[in-house]
């Protein structure tokens, strides 16, 4: 759908919607902590509201998309939620982007307006047209006292609120265009699944720019009435700190930022009972890794939440009773999200055989913003192809076996990656690995293993530690050591920019 403004009418299920509901429902509840400054739902909802009426009051139209370039903040979240007021596409860029990869999404957006925090304005294109989120006399922030809140109508359920821009860990991001209707089911899927309630005390120390931590965390959370804590990144000290004072008792993370707690000299020794429930996501736990959280932690709730940036994007959940049995399991699907496992012919494959997952889902985006080929790619015979390999059980649980993309043909049999992974993982030297295929005369493509030691190991011993538990033909080939591995803001590891690196090594 062309982006309009209250093209179906107002019904209220928009995702300022959201906000306007709790504020009515508990005004004088704390919504939002941001370093020394707190939000009652009530000011955060009249923030939101001058918030879009300064956007507006740039000229902006209903439709007009405006990209986001900035740290977590407060400032942040009211101006995603006054876009979405305002009836304006909001588009989250990256903070850790420059050049051509921060000008594609400004450009490909069409973006008339770039949010951003003065520190990263310059990384921007001159010629773009800059808005300071904070921190100036004429930010965003500090223009809210003057203006008067708008008042105008408001979007409709089937507006486009957001273009998502996918990670683009195999190839150039496509800004996935997401409704205000496909949000706002997501949110209560996310409510559904996760257990989320006003009494929990979540905090949020990933990128906002992603969709994991503003669509099945943050806004959800302000569905329920909770007091959410943001945090400028997620750093161990500062969350161990608010853990132990009973601050915070909710934390969402992806794999390698469990990991990196996990790693923490204080680990073993920091008071963390008051941590209820622990979420991670955005790519693949390594079971090995899942194991000693749970054998530290055995009193805390583990989620596993799936999906992708798509489907706004959580599409399967593994709660904390269905763990045992199936660790590497990713869960069913959630409550609005119906899925599939199929060949290449997009027919059902038996239970336990490997095929894509497929979804059909109010959640789904419209398609990719101004990409039809891909679009019509993705949306096949009404259904949206993930490019994730998996299994289901007979129990309806699903396993992710590797992305398609990165599965691995060494000498015609296929090798995932995600299984090579794990091995690597039961080994104490080894801090963090990716798996990727490197091109190989004999083998067409070798399994190869990139590893940040913990500690010495040598190339030979992690490949005979991996031939004691797999297939030897699914052993690595080489071993490779690296200091850290390339990834995303959201945690998941590039692999695109590992096999990049070692083409020709």
């Amino acid at each position: 759908m062309t982006p309009g403004h209250g093209s179906t009418g107002s019904t209220g299920s928009t995702v300022d919607g959201v906000l306007r509901r709790s504020a009515r429902r508990t005004p004088a509840r704390v919504a939002v902590e941001y370093r020394d400054r707190s939000w009652t739902y009530a000011e955060l909802d009249t923030a939101v509201s001058r918030a879009a009426s300064v956007l507006l009051g740039e000229g902006l139209s209903p439709g007009d998309r405006v990209a986001a370039y900035g740290h977590n903040s407060d400032a942040y979240l009211i101006a995603f939620l006054a876009c979405a007021r305002a009836g304006l596409v909001h588009v989250p860029a990256n903070q850790n982007l420059t050049g051509e990869d921060l000008a594609h999404i400004v450009g490909q957006s069409g973006s008339t307006l770039v949010l951003t925090d003065p520190g990263l304005a310059s990384r921007l294109p001159g010629t773009t047209r800059t808005l300071p989120l904070r921190d100036t006399d004429d930010s965003l922030l500090s223009r809210l006292a003057a203006t008067p809140p708008y008042d105008g109508p408001e979007p409709g359920a089937e507006d486009l609120v957001q273009l998502l821009y996918t990670s683009g860990t195999t190839a150039l991001p496509k800004g996935a265009m997401m409704t205000h209707r496909a949000l706002v089911h997501e949110y209560l899927s996310a409510i559904t699944a996760l257990d989320l309630g006003a009494g929990d005390r979540p905090v949020h120390a990933l990128p906002l720019y992603h969709s994991a931590q503003t669509h099945v965390f943050l806004l959800p959370y302000l569905a329920v009435g909770a007091t959410n804590v943001i945090l400028d990144a997620p750093d161990g000290d500062r969350l161990f700190d608010l853990i132990e004072a009973g601050r915070v008792d909710s934390l969402f993370a992806p794999p390698t930022v469990w990991i990196g707690l996990a790693n923490r000299a204080d680990f073993a020794t920091r008071d963390l009972t008051g941590l209820r429930k622990a979420y991670y996501g955005a790519s693949i736990m390594p079971v090995p890794v899942l194991e000693r959280l749970r054998a530290r932690l055995p009193h805390l709730a583990f989620y596993n939440c799936f999906g992708q940036s798509e489907i706004g994007p959580l599409a399967t959940v593994l709660g904390p009773d269905e763990h045992e049995g199936r660790m590497d399991s990713c869960g069913r699907p959630v409550l609005f999200v119906d899925a599939r496992v199929v060949d290449e012919d997009g027919k059902d494959v038996p239970d336990g055989t490997p095929g894509e997952v497929v979804y059909r889902s109010p959640q789904l985006c419209d398609g990719y913003w101004d990409r039809p080929e891909e679009t019509e790619a993705a949306f096949r015979d009404g259904w949206f192809h993930s490019g994730d390999l998996a299994v289901r059980d007979a129990d309806g649980y699903y396993t992710i076996v590797d992305r398609v993309k990165d599965v691995i043909n060494s000498g015609g049999v296929l090798v995932a990656s995600r299984q090579v992974e794990d091995a690597l993982y039961t080994h104490d030297a080894v801090a963090e690995a990716a798996v990727i295929a490197l091109p190989d005369e004999r083998w067409i493509e070798a399994v190869t293993a990139v590893v940040v030691p913990r500690s010495e190991v040598t190339e030979d011993e992690l490949i005979a530690h991996t031939r004691e538990r797999l297939t030897a033909f699914k052993a690595p080939k080489r071993v490779l050591f690296v200091d850290a591995l390339p990834r995303n803001a959201s945690g998941k590891i590039l692999k695109r920019e590992l096999r990049d690196r070692f083409a020709g090594a």
